[in-house]
């Protein structure tokens, strides 16, 4: 029987502030277990929650980024769990009334099409604390420090059909909240998790299959490997006759396994009610304005723009606009050089292969948009060759000059024009090479690729190419 894949996935970005949602500790990573739990964190008597602003305009910037709509009315909601790590006995999150409404993204598949993703709702609330159960021989640690970390969940229909588009869909939203500056998007830190719901069905069915919920992925490799896994578990239990039970799931890294680690929960376990502690959110249309003003160009507007302006492929407009600091340094480099299709070239190709073996971010590029510039105008004028220039290129890495100039002029690269030189060169490789030169004459063109090289190889790669090949095409007709 075919089985139709469907998936809904919840992220929770965690929002970029310097003090927790609801109190005044600090959200910096790394400090000390429980130094940053204060008493309105962990729930302790007469104490009182206060909102924290700079959450509230994140997740407005993330509502107009989705086109969604922002209640100008939310409340804040007591959900009631009992784990060790939440303190309180419950955690307070936005359920009835979230803060943004519905909305969507559109991701690329992999035939070129794009598709349109629903979100039901994207909510503010606080994360909990940590549990560790390693180094504690046979015992539970407690850490408490995210405790009240403001995150904003983001809540997919269930309109993803595959693990490819469930994890291009998490990349999606992984985009827009850096994009937009809410969140760091840190996936090792813990700044960006999913989980996914996910159920199968026969083909053409209306009605969804039982769903189970894989918790806390941090990473698109083990979202897609936790999924496929999932999947096929699901359809081998219905084709031997079995029934899916409805439950929440782990996965299981070193096994590439998921499983169970406890009964799903509804929203009537969680015995929501609003929070007696907090009054209602209510925001004005000013407010909007004021959160939403400096909200750059959105990714798939610039690409679009990327594409109708430079003449560049769907395919590079995309990556270019992986991130804000990557479409800013490509729109930096392209307008100085004044070749676009060149800046792309060289920024998805030399600069990006050099910041993944330096284990590098963009961000901490040893070479500035502005140096890269000037080393792609030399290529343009033909100052040197595009084989010197990745020597160049290599030494602007390693910062042994400050722009492309210093270097060539300091290490003698600059291309070789004068066509009496070039001739020179031509010349005594013809007549090094008699063998290879009769094989041209008796129709082996491919034998022009090994004199080339010769007269290349004899100039130290100074020499122009084209006029090489132009020079040896002409006197071996001679």
């Amino acid at each position: 029987m075919p089985w139709e894949i469907v998936i809904g996935l919840e992220i929770h970005a965690q929002l970029a502030t310097q003090s927790k949602i609801f109190s005044g500790a600090s959200t910096a990573f790394g400090a000390p277990p429980n130094t940053q739990a204060c008493a309105v964190d962990l729930g302790l008597p007469g104490v009182l929650p206060v909102l924290n602003e700079q959450a509230v305009r994140c997740a407005i910037r993330f509502g107009r980024a989705i086109q969604a709509e922002i209640a100008p009315r939310s409340i804040f909601a007591r959900k009631n769990y009992f784990y060790p790590d939440l303190p309180k006995g419950y955690q307070i999150s936005q359920y009835e009334l979230p803060i943004v409404g519905k909305g969507q993204v559109h991701i690329l598949l992999a035939d070129g099409t794009r598709k349109r993703i629903g979100i039901t709702r994207a909510h503010l609330e606080e994360d909990a604390g940590k549990s560790l159960h390693e180094d504690f021989h046979g015992y539970t640690g407690i850490d408490l420090n995210r405790a009240g970390t403001p995150l904003l969940e983001i809540v997919s229909e269930p309109d993803l059909r595959s693990p490819e588009e469930a994890v291009a869909y998490a990349r999606k939203i992984h985009q827009i909240v850096r994009w937009i500056g809410i969140s760091d998007g840190n996936m090792q830190e813990g700044s960006f998790r999913m989980d996914a719901n996910v159920s199968v069905r026969p083909q053409g069915a209306e009605t969804f299959g039982t769903r189970t919920e894989i918790k806390n992925l941090n990473s698109f490799r083990f979202l897609e490997r936790a999924l496929r896994f999932e999947v096929d578990r699901q359809i081998d239990v219905l084709e031997r006759g079995g029934q899916v039970v409805q439950e929440t799931r782990l996965y299981d890294v070193d096994r590439d396994q998921t499983r169970p680690m406890r009964t799903k929960e509804e929203a009537n376990d969680y015995r929501y009610f609003p929070d007696p502690d907090l009054l209602p959110l209510v925001l004005e249309e000013e407010q909007i304005a004021r959160a939403t003003a400096d909200l750059p160009e959105l990714p798939d507007v610039k690409a679009a723009r990327f594409r109708d302006q430079y003449g560049l492929s769907d395919y590079d407009a995309n990556l270019l606009t992986s991130s804000l600091a990557m479409a800013d340094y490509f729109e930096a480099v392209a307008q100085a050089c004044d070749n676009p299709k060149l800046a792309a070239n060289w920024l998805l190709g030399e600069v990006s292969a050099a910041l993944n073996k330096a284990d590098l971010d963009l961000e901490q590029a040893p070479i500035s948009a502005e140096q890269l510039a000037g080393l792609l105008q030399r290529i343009e004028d033909g100052t040197i060759s595009n084989k010197i220039a990745k020597q160049v290129f290599e030494a602007l890495w390693r910062g042994e000059g400050p722009t492309a100039d210093a270097i060539i002029e300091a290490q003698g690269l600059k291309q070789i024009t004068d066509r009496d030189a070039i001739s020179a060169l031509v010349d005594a490789v013809i007549a090094q090479h008699p063998a290879q030169v009769a094989q041209y004459r008796a129709g082996k063109e491919k034998v022009l690729g090994f004199l080339v090289g010769q007269v290349m190889k004899a100039s130290r790669g100074k020499a122009n190419p084209q006029q090489v090949n132009a020079l040896l095409r002409e006197k071996l007709k001679a």
